[in-house]
């Protein structure tokens, strides 16, 4: 599981008839360097599946690959990207970088 932040929102001429009542988000993948402020926020862009509902700028939690489908056992979604879950708050401890 990574930690992203939403720069967009994806959208669709067509979907899976599975994949109504969601929408789908562009987000970037942070490292700790962005997270600390000590970067900027560069990376590739992935699509995620959104079914929370996250704004422009939100921080997410990313779920990827196999697991991001898990959470819709027994009916399997086509995704391969889910958001699981919207942060309010990241604390980061500068007792582990030493």
């Amino acid at each position: 599981m990574r930690i992203g932040e939403v720069i967009g929102t994806v959208t669709l001429n067509r979907s899976h008839p599975s994949l109504v009542g969601a929408s789908f988000k562009l987000a970037v993948p942070l490292t700790l360097s962005n997270l600390s402020g000590a970067a900027p926020i560069l990376g590739e862009e992935l699509v995620v599946y959104d079914a929370l509902g996250t704004g422009i700028g939100s921080r997410i939690a990313i779920s990827e690959g196999g697991e991001a489908a898990q959470p819709f056992r027994p009916d399997m979604k086509p995704v391969d990207a889910y958001n699981a879950a919207i942060l309010d708050q990241i604390n980061l401890d500068d007792s582990l970088n030493t």
